[in-house]
């Protein structure tokens, strides 16, 4: 009676069991989530480009990116399995076999003499009961394992966007020297015709003619290197953006201030400070460092006793077992011939068991199948597996060792991690500082220059100074306003380096 209640109580948990098995499968089959299913935005590239959609596309199409998606969904997938080795385990087994000759028959355990092809099937659960808290540990050290990928992925995802706000600057860097070339090379035009119209007056030697057809050469020439770097500006963008090199884009132009006129609206120390508790990188050193820490219990849990339940249900049949079954159920008596289990003759060298002729009262035969073997041979069993460990050969004791170290590497590694950041920030801070001072600096040189070439210009319609000289005060402006063009723009980079370092989007 008492098998019989631990059988159907064993019957309920594998079913509940295969219940929860199969909406975990369902569940899972239906919740995962791919790269393939994440719909991509569409972007006209016939259309002028800001700088937010250079960096969507970026951010779509970088291979390094989707590796670092990748390697989150493979580090999810670690945790939430380790979440589901807290419960119990369930297999199934099943077998066939045949054996030859003189056998024990697997239903009577008797010795027989004949051919018996049998079957074994089996069901079995285990689950840790007491694993020394490993368990429990390696799904917090997964957990974090897990959040540090995904502070991976932001920061190669911040790297994508720093990296194209860089390209985005040099193209509109780029076309803003194109357009001071094209302002050299049409005043260069318009002092050339001027001084044809000087010479046919008289007022002017012809020799000054070829002194502005050659400075007309040179205008002309930097404007064609201008277009250049403007291409070569546009296919680093492309790169970064991963665009075939033969696709055409545009970009937007940003509203640059003047560096001149404000200055940055934070210390060194803030920027720092605001940086270890945003960034991505120091976020997730710390949380390899916990995990490490995690780490470190797990193995310490391996010194500590394992509990565990085993439980199973199973069955068997074999074809040696009789095909008729006698079933007492009152209504008569009959007559059976029963193999005797301790009485046997020897025939031809062989063991037979004498046959006897038993009547059985009360009762019928009926045909005993093969489903009807398997309910009969049915059996449950439950047991306990207690595993102390005494001697492991300093096994767990180095492993908890190597966990410490690992932990200690960590930690020195989060330490390099604030150490570059740091410095980062205070050279960026100070490249910042010196741009601007340049700026200020070229801002000052243009307006100079500006007024020496408005002074050479006037002597030189008057044939006060020769050609050479007016020649060298134009190159001197077209050089300071090429710089002053370079000087703000690098400004604007570096100041969108420290509003990164400040968490501000790098789109305003």
């Amino acid at each position: 009676m008492k098998m019989n209640k631990y059988m159907i109580y064993f019957r309920k948990i594998m079913g509940m069991l295969l219940l929860v098995t199969a909406s975990f499968v369902v569940a899972n089959a239906q919740g995962r989530v791919t790269l393939q299913d994440q719909p991509n935005a569409t972007v006209n590239l016939d259309e002028p480009l800001d700088l937010e959609e250079s960096i969507g596309i970026a951010l779509r199409n970088n291979p390094q990116l989707k590796q670092a998606e990748l390697q989150v969904q493979s580090n999810g997938n670690i945790y939430e399995q380790s979440k589901w080795q807290r419960w119990p385990s369930l297999s199934f087994s099943a077998s066939q076999g045949f054996s030859l000759g003189r056998n024990v028959d697997p239903f009577t355990n008797q010795f027989v003499q004949q051919n018996i092809a049998f079957n074994n099937y089996q069901l079995g659960s285990s689950v840790v009961l007491f694993g020394g808290f490993q368990t429990q540990n390696t799904i917090k050290q997964n957990s974090l394992t897990l959040q540090a990928s995904q502070k991976d992925l932001a920061a190669t995802r911040n790297d994508v966007m720093l990296n194209v706000a860089l390209g985005y600057l040099q193209v509109l860097s780029n076309q803003e020297l194109i357009e001071v070339a094209r302002q050299q090379v049409e005043a260069t035009r318009l002092q050339l015709e001027r001084s044809q119209r000087l010479v046919q007056a008289g007022s002017l030697a012809e020799s000054a003619l070829f002194d502005l057809r050659a400075q007309q050469a040179n205008d002309e020439l930097s404007l064609v290197n201008a277009q250049n770097n403007l291409e070569s500006a546009q296919l680093s963008l492309k790169q970064v953006m991963n665009l075939p090199g033969n696709q055409e884009i545009r970009v937007e132009p940003m509203n640059v201030g003047d560096p001149s006129l404000r200055a940055y609206d934070a210390t060194v120390q803030e920027i720092f400070e605001t940086a270890i508790q945003n960034l991505p990188q120091m976020q997730a050193a710390k949380l390899r460092t916990a995990a490490a820490a995690q780490a470190v219990e797990v193995a310490r849990g391996a010194r500590l006793p394992t509990l565990l339940l085993n439980g199973g249900v199973n069955t068997a049949y074999s074809s040696a077992a009789p095909r008729e079954r006698f079933v007492a159920d009152g209504s008569g008596s009959r007559t059976m011939e029963v193999p005797s289990a301790s009485r046997f003759i020897m025939t031809n060298g062989i063991r037979v068991p004498v046959v006897d002729v038993v009547t059985i009262p009360n009762g019928a035969v009926r045909q005993f199948g093969y489903f009807d073997q398997l309910d009969f041979n049915r059996n449950a069993s439950f047991n306990f597996s207690l595993r102390v460990p005494i001697f492991t050969n300093y096994q767990t004791r180095y492993q908890i060792s190597n966990a410490r170290i690992q932990q200690m590497n960590t930690e020195y590694q989060g330490q390099i991690v604030l150490l570059q950041i740091r410095q980062n920030v205070e050279q960026a801070y100070i490249d910042m500082s010196n741009s601007a001072k340049r700026y200020v600096a070229t801002l000052n040189q243009v307006q100079a220059q500006a007024e020496a070439f408005r002074v050479a210009e006037s002597r030189f319609g008057v044939g006060a100074i020769n050609s050479a000289e007016y020649n060298i005060a134009k190159a001197n402006l077209d050089r300071s306003r090429a710089n002053l063009v370079q000087t703000k723009y690098d400004y604007v980079f570096r100041t969108k380096i420290l509003d990164f370092y400040m968490n501000r989007p790098l789109t305003e």
